[in-house]
């Protein structure tokens, strides 16, 4: 039985002399304690040497792959198929590939791990001819060969100096601001006019360095800086500053700093052009979907690209913002929508409405271009770009949505509402005025007549039930109040005949119904005499 067995420095094919000895595994180990016990077991028959690490690598790539590499392929033509004997192998997906291809029979078992295991304890003395040190130069080579290949890795793709190109980038805009503050306010008490006429700050800078002092501005030439007009206002204010005089030293203290502010300034622009070439160099397709300054900064903030690419879309979308999403959090307000991505150009150009769905688009598309530029093979920026146009499309629809309801094109037209003037001019109105409530005279009659009803009925039902309870006790002076109440009662009646009477005759005269009432039902004193003689006469 042959065994092929696989090392860094090539592949090694060995004779097994004693195959009885194999039936024991738990025992085999013991054959290899030493290189003179293990020379008994097996016997270097062919040993294929690499040329160099870039061969080892393919070769091992292949193996991995399942493939048989073409130098393989030679060797195991060469001696096993001459040998006629079963071939040992270490990986069965290996072993099935050879037996399909090259038509060998392979084996893969327990017996066959604890082989390979024991050739690999005693390699230095099984393998003559191949030094130690060369042995682990090679082995640390392929291992590190290996580890880019499988993490698609490349040398030139190192992220590291983007981080801190970033960070030096973002240092020099803080020392800029702080000079350029400084040396405005130092020379402004000389001349501090010119602060005014000249915003750009580098332009405030040369134009101090080349003139100086103030009485020099009258024949000094700043056409090269100023545009024309800019330049007569210079040296018109120049002539009535209200600065104060300084010395030459002090000239000097602020010219230095100008000169300083100038080299800063030309460092700052050659470091952002390096940043540019990198970011196009490591991750196209994110520079192309949120720009060098941004991608940077995610990559920064993240710690590389790689750990950039294990971010989720919410999570990239977010970044940068962690202080306000544990704030709220906190406080179980609403999360922030955007973190470092709310300075890419897509999201600055969308309305407020609409900020939050585009960073969040903006987000997921970013999220795909990182990892293709984390793991992939291709350097180009197509991905980007197609997605970025996605993008623009999207964000057209979301602001042409919102326009088509205001114009009324399309499916949503605008409804016009017809216009009518309404006046402001208010009228007075005298109901609020009287406090009594208004009946007509017909309703004031009617609900006299039924109170004046209900009164006398419920008179009846006391007198009845009086004349009852005193019926047994029965006097002279119950008597005369029993003939009392009888004329009562006729009384009563010949009342209601004379009310009816009345109500006729009111019905028959027209009536306004609409006079206040402004009192209660009083009789008038004629009526009040004429009752009065009525009871006379018949008492």
């Amino acid at each position: 039985m042959l065994v092929l067995f696989e090392t860094s420095v090539g592949y090694a094919i060995f004779k097994v002399l004693n195959e009885k000895k194999l039936q024991e595994v738990d025992s085999l180990w013991k054959e290899f304690e030493t290189p003179e016990k293990a020379n008994k077991i097996v016997k270097l028959k062919h040993f294929e040497k690499f040329q160099d690490t870039a061969e080892a690598l393919a070769a091992f790539t292949a193996l991995m792959e399942g493939k048989i590499n073409k130098q393989l392929k030679k060797v195991l033509k060469k001696i096993v198929k001459e040998a006629h004997e079963p071939l040992a192998v270490a990986d069965a997906k290996l072993g099935g590939v050879i037996k399909e291809k090259l038509n060998l029979s392979c084996i893969h078992s327990p017996v066959v791990n604890e082989l390979m295991r024991g050739i690999r304890s005693q390699m230095d003395g099984l393998i003559p001819g191949v030094e130690p040190r060369e042995m682990a130069a090679m082995c640390l080579g392929l291992a590190h060969s290996l580890s880019r290949y499988r993490l698609k890795f490349s040398a030139d793709k190192v992220d590291t100096m983007i981080v801190q190109a970033i960070s030096l980038l973002d240092d020099l805009d803080k020392e800029l601001n702080n000079y350029i503050m400084r040396c405005r306010e130092w020379y402004g008490w000389h001349f501090p006019e010119l602060g005014k006429i000249i915003s750009d700050n580098l332009t405030y800078c040369k134009c101090l360095q080349k003139v100086g002092d103030r009485k020099n501005y009258a024949s000094a030439k700043l056409s090269e800086l100023l545009p024309e007009e800019v330049e007569a206002e210079v040296k018109a204010a120049a002539e009535i500053s209200m600065g104060t005089e300084v010395s030459e030293e002090d000239i000097c203290n602020i010219l230095h700093l100008c000169t300083q502010v100038i080299e800063i300034s030309e460092y700052r622009t050659q470091l952002y052009e390096y940043l540019q070439n990198r970011m196009m160099a490591i991750a196209p397709n994110v520079t192309v979907m949120v720009g060098e300054l941004v991608g940077a900064r995610l990559i920064a903030h993240a710690g590389s690209l790689l750990n950039l690419a294990k971010h989720a879309a919410s999570t990239v979308q977010i970044l940068g913002a962690e202080k306000a999403l544990f704030r709220a959090l906190k406080s179980r307000r609403d999360t922030p929508k955007y973190g470092l991505i709310y300075h890419a150009s897509l999201v600055g150009q969308t309305s407020p409405k609409n900020k939050g769905k585009i960073s969040r688009m903006l987000a997921a598309k970013t999220v795909l271009a990182i990892r293709y530029d984390a793991f992939g093979e291709d350097s180009s920026s197509a991905m980007g770009v197609e997605n970025r146009a996605k993008l623009e499309a999207r964000l057209r629809t979301l602001e042409d949505r919102g326009i088509r309801k205001i114009s009324g094109t399309g499916k949503a037209l605008a409804k016009t509402e017809k216009y009518e003037h309404k006046s402001e001019v208010k009228t007075y109105d005298p109901s609020g005025d009287s406090t009594l409530p208004t009946c007509s005279k017909k309703r004031k009659i009617e609900q006299v007549d039924k109170e004046d009803e209900i009164v006398e009925k419920k008179a009846k039902k006391a007198k009845v039930k009086i004349k009852v309870e005193e019926a047994p006790v029965a006097t002279e002076e119950e008597e005369e109040e029993e003939g009392v109440l009888v004329v009562e009662e006729q009384e009563t009646s010949v009342k209601k005949k004379k009310k009816k009477d009345k109500k006729k005759h009111i019905k028959e005269e027209p009536l306004s119904e609409e006079e206040p009432c402004t009192s209660t039902a009083i009789p008038s004193p004629e009526k009040k005499k004429k009752k009065k003689k009525k009871r006379d006469n018949e008492d």
